[in-house]
């Protein structure tokens, strides 16, 4: 299949490097002092010097709308600047958004694009980030579109040998630094819970700066289980100061010898204290599992986060196998790893871990289900849970694996001729909606091939950082390129090529066959990785919570079924509608996830 390619990075050594500068400065420098700066200078004081810093660089807008040939767009953005400037005290105050004048960014770099220039390769530059050979032009030529570059931004006297900043030079500067404080946290949040960020960065630059406009009228037909799995994308936490009010720790794993890092909230009292298991690959960090962590959390509970025994972060530190994808193995360090966390933290806070829940969604739901049904004695040392809640979970991985590799080749339906557009086109809408909307839509214009392509798409991405992180530890010469931390494109276009079929049949199987255990036979397989497996022992377990939408991509009409003659109606709640985590921001969820845990506060 035709898959578009990111912008050509023939300097990726040069612009890892500046990569990683830059993010050490947002993580060691301006998060940090960041956090001091917004305290002290209250937000609608940083609202108004981003206003007047925006306002100042009209000159620069309208001269490119103009020679974009965008008249409304420089009429719109005329009447903003008249109208923040008289009324808006010098653009103080943006009273043109409460006027509802739409904005209108342009700059040289995308008119040289619409002018026909193709970039040629990526750049990274320091402190301002990803751009490439055509915008970096483009931002000389935006600063000399800026009227107060002529007022001498620098100054020098002779009595004075060194250069000093005039006024203007200060507050550039100064709102440089504003500006970038109020994206410190979700930066350093994004490259703590990627494996990949700055492959991420680049991708998302080639196509947030493509001039070519998306075409976003919808052709086709639409399913709702799939618009609503999408919409799981805008699931986040609600308080911005709630990620950074939790404490990050760490445990050593005896079983590998390294220290796995924990996210954790305690109430000051003692309370209930529920431990989150994310989906397929997902950091502990990551927005969703935040979310859960913040929702549990206001209700009087404790919260505890970790990564998913797929992620890389869990991989390196807490896998005693090089490769995820055998249960028993992965959930057997799933929980020692919250064995030696409930350890750190009852030690550290004797008296305030009440009764213990595990809540796992998806990829997270299903290793917490086999955690429940391999639930050890009362004698064992591992830690034991009083209450299992399952979010959509899969009941055969085998089956929703299939699933994710058909979505992916979903735009082989198109007419091979016209593809390659198509999939473009889908990238380009998605990065359009991404950078227009400040809430989550309620309709996404999306048909069932696009969305089908955009759900495989992300897993896809998921599957490659798990094959290059237990290459990393473990290669089994399966790959033709090398593992160059510093040159990762090249395997990273290799890795891509493969499905989550060939993950098992290429590298889990071989990678266990080595160990002395044999998987080759299919049915063995899809037995250890199958719940109706386990079906007594989860029958038999009175604390297991399940929530599912029986619209679920991950379950068939034959899982649903099962689903149903497993559990008792007080187990199972069973929603029509949501897809794949789609309505985990709904009330109604979030009710049935409360209520699966209400009854642990009266747990002594």
């Amino acid at each position: 299949m035709v898959f578009p390619e990111p912008i050509p990075d023939p300097l990726e050594p040069f612009n890892r490097a500046i990569w990683t500068f830059n993010r050490g400065v947002m993580t060691g420098v301006v998060k940090p002092t960041g956090k001091v700066y917004r305290l002290i200078v209250i937000k609608p004081i940083r609202s108004g010097i981003r206003n007047v810093a925006r306002n100042v660089t009209y000159p620069g807008r309208l001269i490119n709308n103009l020679l974009q040939g965008n008249w409304t767009g420089a009429r719109d953005e005329t009447y903003r600047f008249f109208g923040n400037t008289l009324v808006g005290a010098g653009g103080l105050f943006d009273v043109a958004s409460q006027w509802h004048i739409p904005k209108s960014d342009a700059d040289f770099g995308l008119t040289f694009g619409h002018w026909g220039w193709k970039p040629s390769f990526f750049l990274m530059l320091p402190l301002i980030g990803p751009s490439n050979d055509r915008d970096t032009v483009g931002l000389a030529a935006d600063s000399a579109a800026d009227p107060l570059y002529y007022y001498r931004p620098y100054s020098f006297h002779i009595d004075r040998p060194l250069t000093y900043l005039s006024p203007y030079g200060y507050f550039n500067v100064g709102a440089r630094y504003n500006q970038l404080t109020e994206s410190a946290d979700q930066y350093v949040r994004f490259a703590r819970t990627e494996k990949a960020p700055y492959y991420k960065l680049e991708y998302a630059w080639t196509f947030a700066r493509e001039t070519r406009v998306a075409d976003v009228a919808l052709k086709g037909a639409q399913d709702p289980a799939l618009l609503e799995t999408l919409q799981s994308s805008f699931f986040s936490f609600r308080n911005p100061k709630f990620p950074e009010r939790g404490k990050t720790r760490s445990v050593l794993i005896p079983t590998t010898g390294r220290k796995l890092k924990f996210t954790y909230w305690l109430q000051t009292q003692k309370a209930p204290v529920v431990f989150i298991v994310p989906g397929l690959g997902t950091h502990r960090l990551a927005e969703p599992v935040l979310a859960l962590a913040e929702l549990v959390y206001q209700k009087g509970f404790s919260a505890v986060c970790l990564s998913s025994a797929f992620n890389f972060e869990f991989m390196d530190h807490a896998s005693t196998a090089a490769l995820p994808g055998y249960t028993p193995v992965d959930a057997h360090d799933l929980r020692l790893a919250l064995t030696e966390i409930d350890r750190r933290l009852e030690s550290r806070y004797p008296g305030r871990m009440g009764a213990k829940a595990l809540l796992g969604y998806s990829m997270g739901a299903f290793h917490s289900l086999s955690l429940a049904a391999n639930e050890m004695d009362e004698s064992s040392p591992l830690i034991r849970f009083d209450r299992y809640v399952a979010i959509n979970s899969p009941v055969r991985l085998l089956y929703g694996i299939s699933q994710l590799d058909e979505f992916y080749q979903a735009p082989l339906t198109w007419n091979p001729k016209e593809r390659a557009g198509h999939i473009e086109n889908t990238i380009l809408k998605t990065a359009a909606l991404i950078q227009q909307i400040e809430s989550p839509p309620t309709t996404l214009p999306f048909n069932v091939i696009e969305s089908k392509f955009l759900i495989g798409l992300s897993f896809r991405l998921v599957l490659r950082d798990v094959i290059y992180s237990s290459q990393q530890r473990t290669n089994l010469g399966v790959l033709k390129h090398s593992m160059n931390q510093w040159r990762r494109e090249p395997l990273y276009r290799e890795i891509l090529q493969y499905n989550y079929r060939d993950y098992f049949e290429r590298f889990v199987i071989p990678y266990y066959k080595k160990r002395g255990l044999d998987l080759t036979d299919r049915q063995t397989l899809e037995n250890i990785n199958d719940l109706r497996s386990y079906a007594d022992h989860l029958r038999a377990n009175p604390r297991i919570r399940l929530l599912e939408n029986q619209n679920d991509f991950l379950l068939s009409d034959q899982d649903v079924q099962w689903l149903r003659t497993t559990f008792s109606p007080h187990q199972l709640t069973l929603f029509s509608q949501g897809g794949h985590l789609g309505n985990l921001a709904q009330p109604e969820m979030q009710n049935a996830i409360l209520n699966a845990l209400a009854d642990l506060k009266s747990t002594p």
